[in-house]
């Protein structure tokens, strides 16, 4: 993971400024503002900016000029409150901007969260890193089964390498296509003075998908913890989920409040069906229920038994 010399510059520049403000700052995000957190094999995180705290939260639902009550304990109880009954109006009131670089692919899958503002890099009027994506061993995988999105058993490693290699042939196959269509007179390795050079945006659409791009993402705090919740599940694609683990670092730094209750409410929570209720308060009226007599489907029921391993509560019953 790097940083180019531009960005590196700018980063040594901002980290070296000091400006005095009124608005609320958070000690420890200010301590992490414009450092790169690596992610994948060339990708990173950094934070750009941010606006307000947990106070911002706690401020506007209360509808106050100060910051909140006094108590931190209340505070957190108000956030918890917000959190548990999904009043998300407050937590639009701060905001973030990251810088991410990331694979197109990830990129693809990220711009599907419309509600934040995007910049990014342009190929149409810059060159494209030669940079891509390559998974490890222990990230290749099989076809699920009985997921049609996602993967299955992990590959040996004899094919895993195999597929890497297939990667990397074609990503740097593509890119050395693409430079020779660039043609740039500054590129002592590619340039052909015998051919006229293609426009950069068309030079770049036989690029794979695994090749790196860059933005600058901002949004709102609610809109923060849906993408978080969504890509840092665990039945997200890996290539996204980690990018959404770093976030959540930040998150953590920022925010700890708001943080601790997202956790505890919508991340590590389950949110039940009427359906799913019903067989619940079945079971703990002492009833044996099965998937035939559930009214669930097969995958409802399976869900719901992963969760409260209700087969092993009607053979103990049996």
């Amino acid at each position: 993971m790097a940083l180019s010399k531009i960005h590196s510059e700018d980063v040594s520049n901002a980290r070296a400024e000091c400006s005095t403000t009124l608005r609320p700052t958070v000690p420890e995000l200010e301590a992490l503002l414009h450092t790169p957190l690596p992610v994948l094999d060339h990708g990173f995180v950094r934070v750009v900016d941010y606006m307000g705290d947990d106070n911002s939260v706690v401020q506007a639902a209360r509808v106050s000029y100060g910051k909140g009550t006094k108590k931190v304990s209340e505070d957190r109880s108000l956030i918890r409150y917000l959190m548990r009954h999904r009043h998300t109006t407050p937590f639009e009131m701060a905001e973030i901007k990251l810088h991410v670089k990331l694979p197109i692919f990830v990129a693809r899958q990220w711009v599907r969260h419309r509600t934040a503002s995007i910049n990014e890099y342009s190929a149409r009027y810059s060159v494209l890193d030669k940079e891509f994506y390559i998974p490890s061993e222990e990230q290749i995988a099989a076809q699920s089964s009985n997921n049609k999105q996602g993967r299955g058993e992990i590959l040996s490693i004899e094919d895993a390498r195999f597929v890497m290699h297939l990667l990397k042939d074609d990503a740097e196959r593509n890119y050395s296509t693409y430079k020779k269509l660039i043609n740039d007179p500054n590129d002592n390795d590619e340039y052909d003075s015998t051919r006229q050079s293609v426009a950069r945006e068309l030079a770049r659409i036989n690029l794979s998908l695994n090749t790196y791009t860059q933005w600058y993402w901002k949004t709102d705090l609610h809109n923060l913890l849906n993408f978080l919740q969504l890509r840092a599940d665990g039945h997200a694609q890996y290539e996204i989920r980690v990018y959404a683990e770093a976030i959540l670092e930040i998150l953590k730094v920022w925010t700890p409040i708001t943080y601790e209750a997202f956790c505890d409410y919508r991340m590590h929570s389950l949110t039940l069906s009427r359906m799913a209720l019903e067989v619940l308060k079945r079971v703990l009226a002492g009833e044996t229920v099965t998937e035939d007599s559930s009214g669930l489907t097969p995958r409802e029921w399976a869900e719901l038994d992963t969760s409260f391993a209700l087969s092993r509560k009607n053979s103990n019953a049996s």
